[in-house]
């Protein structure tokens, strides 16, 4: 969902996260997710390691900047853009990122 449509008190469904559409909530879904509410306190990082090993391929670095986006949100954050933790990705986790990358 869009961020600035989301409505914290109306999270019920992954589409109803920021930066969350149908195929990211499947994407939940195949990680074994069946609430939103599950991912509060998951690590990000996990979650992307998790993908892509589920997935058997390399997923973008733009998802890790979804899922920040997502538990940042679920810890109390406001709900931003997927992209305003392209930054902060590439500052914490671009050596993960490119193990991972490599592995595929």
């Amino acid at each position: 969902m869009n961020p600035e449509k989301v409505v914290r008190d109306k999270v019920r469904r992954f589409v109803d996260l920021p930066n969350i559409g149908p195929a990211m909530a499947r994407d939940f879904a195949r990680l074994g997710y069946d609430h939103p509410a599950q991912l509060a306190g998951v690590d990000p990082l996990d979650l992307y390691r998790s993908l892509c090993e589920v997935t058997g391929h390399y997923q973008d670095p733009c998802v890790l900047d979804t899922f920040m986006s997502v538990t940042h949100f679920l810890a109390g954050g406001e709900a931003l853009p997927w992209w305003s933790f392209t930054d902060e990705r590439k500052r914490r986790h671009a050596r993960d990122v490119e193990q991972l990358r490599r592995r595929a």
